[in-house]
């Protein structure tokens, strides 16, 4: 629809869409496991919206995404790669302040900062792009009275502890489907899934997404911000060359209980967005890490739809898709010893289109090979800690 816009429905970046019935200690940073399901459809232009259900019976949000200028998009909600930027500082956050509470100390003050540095290789116009990444560092600035032996064990054992970091640091062989026109049709040249068949989003949800009542619902989750003063003139990202995409964040702790705000400065001029993840064990008033995670990679892999089917004209209609992803935590807090991991990512792609299915074969392997995050979680990317204690260096050992 011609009105199927962000700034349209006149409603906050995000919400919660529904409470949870069940809690999952793994979101909040300690052991358990959690499968993430994310409902995503595309709307006007880049603008998408998803609906995340964060573990079975837990809190679902609805989140939106949009692109900025250098890819021809509005600038009205968070680009895919600010949510995993978010995510990645979030869900460190989180680990660190469950072995704080192990080890029974607290941090006055926990601020991050996480560059990620992603790349695009070949041609767009020929359909040879190649999404690449970069491994990342989490620098750290830490702010407590406990001893530094004990801090230093404590954040190094956070990176350990992450499942979001742990999605780039092992390989992950993620899996497709593809129903063309309300039919599943065989999956060629990516990894078909196994599982039964999916619910289209269109199909399963009879309204559209609304706010629950309530104190649950603030309305800073998601902020835009004006601009970088220093960032430079906005420039379309070419089609082809081997292009550098850098993504800068950096946040701290806006509740001591878990909550945690991230800055993310898009890679080139355009909107900066302010994201909340909440890791309390329960009545969360923003999104987890976990959550913004999954909904950055499906945001992720439909731009890419996007962009193709806008660059070939393909007489595609509509693009949907349902991610479910699982993430765990395992271990003891108390000894240090939290190790997270996650699951491959599988996505069922729902597909309206006037086209043979040869062609949305063909969408669906551009997608999976130019989408960044896809890309690095194929990747073994280990991250590293750089970390000061109350303004001094502390030497940290990855666990």
């Amino acid at each position: 629809m011609a009105n199927d816009t962000i700034d349209g429905s006149g409603l906050p970046l995000a919400f919660k869409a529904a409470a949870a019935r069940r809690e999952h200690p793994v979101l909040a940073g300690e052991p358990g496991e959690a499968l993430v399901r994310v409902e995503a459809r595309k709307m006007s232009g880049h603008q998408k919206e998803a609906l995340v259900t964060e573990g079975e019976g837990g809190d679902v949000w609805r989140v939106v995404s949009d692109e900025g200028p250098g890819l021809k998009g509005t600038d009205l909600a968070p680009f895919p790669l600010a949510y995993f930027n978010a995510a990645m500082h979030g869900d460190y956050a989180a680990a660190a302040l469950a072995l704080a509470r192990a080890h029974d100390i607290a941090f006055d003050a926990l601020d991050l900062a996480i560059d990620n540095r992603y790349y695009f290789s070949g041609s767009f116009f020929k359909g040879t792009g190649q999404g690449t990444a970069e491994p990342v560092a989490v620098r750290v600035r830490a702010t407590s009275g406990a001893a530094p032996e004990l801090v230093a064990r404590i954040l190094a054992g956070a990176l350990a502890a992450s499942p979001v970091h742990a999605a780039f640091a092992v390989p992950l062989a993620n899996t497709f489907a593809l129903y063309v026109n309300g039919r599943r049709t065989p999956v060629k040249r990516v990894a078909p899934s196994d599982a039964p068949d999916a619910t289209d989003p269109f199909l399963a949800h009879a309204r559209a997404p609304a706010p629950i009542s309530g104190a649950d619902n603030p309305a800073d989750v998601i902020e835009k911000l004006p601009p970088d003063p220093g960032a430079a003139a906005p420039r379309d990202i070419p089609p082809e060359g081997r292009v550098p995409i850098p993504i800068r964040g950096s946040g701290g702790l806006a509740d001591p209980a878990g909550v945690f705000a991230t800055t993310v400065l898009p890679a080139s001029a355009g909107a900066r967005y302010r994201l909340l993840t909440d890791a309390r064990p329960a009545g969360r008033r923003a999104p987890t890490a976990i959550g913004l995670a999954a909904a950055g990679v499906a945001f992720c892999f439909m731009t890419q739809f996007g962009r193709y089917i806008e660059h070939r004209k393909h007489k595609v209609h509509g693009i949907r898709l349902v991610q479910t992803w699982a993430f765990s935590r395992s271990g003891r807090a108390e000894d240090s010893g939290l190790r997270g991991a996650v699951g491959p990512v599988e996505t069922h792609v729902f597909l309206n289109a006037d086209e043979p299915d040869d062609v949305m074969q063909t969408l669906l392997e551009i997608a999976e090979n130019t989408c960044y995050l896809h890309a690095s979680l194929r990747s073994a990317l280990p991250g590293r800690i750089e970390a000061t204690l109350n303004g001094a260096p502390l030497a940290t050992a990855a666990r």
